[in-house]
């Protein structure tokens, strides 16, 4: 096995000449490119349940259907960064964009109209793998590609065009294009955003060109990498602290979904708008946050970020995303929607784990970030596992203290990840 470490971990000149140095606006087609693919992707989220359900689905089918294609998002977050050491990013990207836009064409011209309950689950299920491995593919190319002092702001970019269209503008344009077009053909639109995004992304990726299409890893077998993947966690733990903190980052975002609504209506007897709108601000003022807090971690160091900002300023967030509505619910909506502001603008200060995670292990990033998207996509079925554990027993109060004690255990997590000495002081 040590063999194979070195033989996995060093990479072959012949093979892989030098893809590092550029600048973020080096990849300005490509981040256009991901955030029409977003939005595209984006558009069906809050209307496709209720429209399967309409065409004769039941309830309990379409939940079986999501719960296949968010396994199989997540199975192809982990392998995205892993792929693109063995293949090139762009042949990752590539395959992304066809994993998403032929099984759709199934999806929408045979599974729906045969109301086939195979049919439904093999086409949406698969085309799960598609956005984890067009987006990560590009996330794997920038922190391979951008020079070290510039990478916080490249992936704050990233996040920044990818939450945008998914599920901010995505949802924007659903609102816009339904009373027009009506639900199926508002799916069909939808695609096309994708294939156009795609598109846009891959053919412009000139700068590319000198990237092998087999790296370092080779093509000697994934089971190998996976194994290596294993070895590599036990020698460097800081890969596996930081897979974790990636999940806690998202969870109780992926979790408030779950039981919020019912808060705000229910407990608070404030209306759907309101908590919709509660949560269009939280995603919002991410988005904002993701490119500034990107650009500032470049310079007061990634893991301080991700320590005071991102854990212990999400804890706090996240306690008075329950408090300020709690006490002002009837007098001062401002200050609910303030404090859905604060917890978007915090959650951004885990941005920098992009950048941190693969600076861990620079002779194998690819690696790193299969660790990291594998936390990115723990953390959809996380969120709402607590819910489901712990709500009847502690209640709404009780499950935000949990997310928050989850926030402060990623800030305690993250102050044992080592960075490797070579780093720059500033951005260790």
């Amino acid at each position: 096995m040590s063999e194979q470490i070195q033989h996995l971990s060093t990479p072959a000149p012949e093979l892989v000449p030098p893809l590092v140095g550029y600048r973020p606006q080096t990849f300005t087609a490509q981040y256009l490119g991901l955030l029409i693919f977003m939005i595209g992707d984006g558009v069906e989220i809050g209307y496709l349940s209720p429209f399967l359900v309409s065409a004769g689905q039941t309830e309990h089918f379409v939940a079986l259907m999501f719960t296949v294609y968010g396994l199989v998002a997540a199975i192809g977050a982990w392998f995205s960064g892993l792929l693109c050491d063995v293949f090139s990013s762009r042949t990752v990207m590539t395959a992304g964009l066809t994993l998403w836009v032929m099984p759709q064409i199934l999806f929408l011209s045979i599974a729906i109209p045969s109301h086939s309950d195979a049919l439904l689950l093999l086409t949406y299920g698969l085309r799960g793998a598609g956005y984890p491995l067009f987006a990560y593919g590009l996330l794997t190319l920038l922190v391979k590609s951008v020079e070290k002092k510039r990478l916080g702001l490249a992936v704050g970019l990233f996040w920044f065009c990818f939450t945008c269209g998914l599920p901010t503008l995505g949802s924007v344009v659903a609102e816009m294009l339904l009373p027009h077009y009506g639900q199926y053909v508002t799916l069909w639109i939808a695609l096309l955003a994708v294939a156009s995004g795609g598109v846009i992304a891959l053919s412009n990726m000139g700068h590319t060109r000198h990237q092998s299409a087999i790296t370092s890893a080779g093509w000697n077998d994934v089971r190998d990498t996976l194994g290596l993947t294993l070895v590599l966690v036990r020698k460097n733990p800081s890969l596996g602290l930081a897979c974790v903190v990636r999940a806690i980052n998202s969870s109780a975002a992926h979790g408030i979904i779950v039981f919020m609504p019912f808060y705000f209506t229910t407990t608070l007897g404030l209306t759907s708008g309101n908590w919709i709108r509660f949560l269009e601000i939280i995603f919002g003022s991410n988005i904002i946050f993701n490119l500034v807090i990107g650009f500032v971690s470049d310079f007061i160091s990634w893991r301080k970020t991700i320590i005071w900002f991102g854990g212990i300023g999400s804890a706090l967030t996240c306690v008075g995303m329950y408090w300020l509505p709690a006490l002002y619910a009837h007098t001062s909506l401002p200050l609910v929607y303030l404090s859905a502001a604060l917890f978007g603008m915090t959650l951004a200060g885990y941005v920098p784990l992009s950048a941190l995670t693969p600076s861990l292990l620079p002779e194998n990033q690819g690696i790193a970030m299969s660790l990291l998207n594998l936390g990115a996509g723990s953390s959809a079925w996380i969120g709402p596992f607590i819910v489901y554990l712990f709500k009847s027993s502690v209640g709404t109060i009780g499950i935000i203290y949990i997310y928050a004690g989850l926030f402060l255990l990623s800030a305690i997590l993250t102050a044992f990840i080592r960075l490797p000495q070579k780093l720059q002081p500033a951005t260790a």
